[in-house]
């Protein structure tokens, strides 16, 4: 039996981004100083490599969870993508001068772009090609009840409480909430993978198929480990090009400037979660895009809101994590669109234009605030 070969680019698109991260990290001063047409030949040269590392983690990940079975696969690739956007959160907070609301600004941005972007297109998409598509209401309820929860506890109430300024947490304060994210996203893992595993999962009737993926070439172990320098890399150049965008918006005085970092860094990040959520959507396995889209923003908060806030607490850099009017308006609107949606176990395009009219509101105000 001749023995299975990966395409070259598996290997050489992961390794060549980190590589190309460290070599831009090493060389940053040089290109600062550069001319104008070496900037943007860099940039897009890091762009393509973004773009095609982000499919070539998708193929990865998708390896890895078809030999570990769901929801296992999702929930690696969930963990892994949160906890490196946390890392490059907390290292664009702590360089240069305080940032506070950069980090609101990253969550926020995810929620949305998942609750009402990812899921849009996923059912928009899943419903012209399929018509209807049923879900376990179960787990998808569970998963919306602890966006709601986290999302609440971190981006809502601290416009509401007394020991600090509007929009600010005391340190014991954030300390509290920081130590309920991360006892309740253990609780969502916990019943995502053991307790309550079959509310999260298609009928499992494709146990045959899934050995049958398992002795298909290739080790799980050299999956996982291009997944994480896929990762690694996509978003470490990331961070380099959102500093740059924050550099030059900064220069033009643009006042929105901290909400388009946010939503770049957030966007980047969750593409190969989002195309993995389509690609379900569209093979009709509806149940497992939501999984993957609504466990991100589980983790997103989860995770992310512990890790800044304890940044900010050893650093003593302020934090502002409250909402907007607006904002808190377009969060309260894409979560309660989003029972709604679910409520019935059954969804159709209809319902997914629904949430992208939500999320073409909340691009627009971006901008024009």
């Amino acid at each position: 039996m001749a023995a299975h070969r990966r395409p070259i680019g598996q290997y050489l698109f992961p390794i060549g981004s980190l590589g190309l991260a460290a070599l831009i990290h090493f060389s940053a001063a040089s290109i600062e100083h550069s001319p104008l047409s070496v900037k943007i030949l860099a940039l897009i040269v890091v762009a393509i490599f973004i773009f095609a590392t982000v499919f070539v983690v998708l193929h990865h990940a998708e390896a890895v969870a078809l030999r570990l079975g769901e929801p296992y696969g999702t929930l690696l690739l969930t963990f892994s993508v949160t906890a490196i956007e946390a890392s490059v959160i907390v290292s664009m907070m702590l360089h240069g001068e305080n940032n506070p609301t950069l980090a609101r600004e990253s969550v926020f941005s995810t929620v949305m772009i998942v609750c009402a972007g990812v899921v849009g297109v996923c059912l928009t998409l899943g419903g012209l090609k399929h018509r209807y598509q049923d879900i376990k209401r179960q787990g998808t309820n569970a998963s919306l009840a602890v966006i709601m929860a986290l999302t609440v506890l971190a981006l809502i109430l601290p416009n509401y409480t007394h020991a600090t300024s509007p929009g600010t947490f005391s340190a014991s304060q954030l300390a509290f909430v920081s130590v309920l994210s991360i006892l309740l996203y253990g609780a969502f893992v916990f019943a995502q993978m053991v307790r309550h595993r079959g509310d999260f999962i298609e009928d499992l009737t494709s146990s045959a198929e899934h050995e049958a993926h398992v002795s298909e070439g290739g080790k799980v172990t050299t999956s996982v480990l291009l997944l994480f320098v896929g990762l690694a890399g996509i978003v470490l150049l990331t961070e380099q090009v959102a500093g740059s965008i924050e550099n030059g918006l900064e220069f033009l005085q643009v006042t929105q400037a901290d909400a388009i970092v946010g939503f770049f860094v957030a966007a980047l990040v969750l593409m190969p979660e989002a195309v993995s959520a389509v690609r379900a959507a569209l093979n009709n396995e509806l149940q497992r895009g939501l999984n993957v889209a609504l466990g991100s923003a589980c983790a997103t908060i989860g995770l992310t809101i512990p890790a800044i806030g304890a940044a900010s607490l050893l650093t003593g850099r302020s934090l502002t994590l409250g909402l907007g009017p607006g904002d808190t308006v377009l969060l309260l609107l894409a979560l309660a669109i989003s029972i709604v949606s679910f409520g019935t176990g059954r969804t159709t395009m209809l319902t997914g234009l629904v949430h992208l009219v939500v999320f073409v509101a909340y691009l627009f105000l971006i901008f024009v605030p």
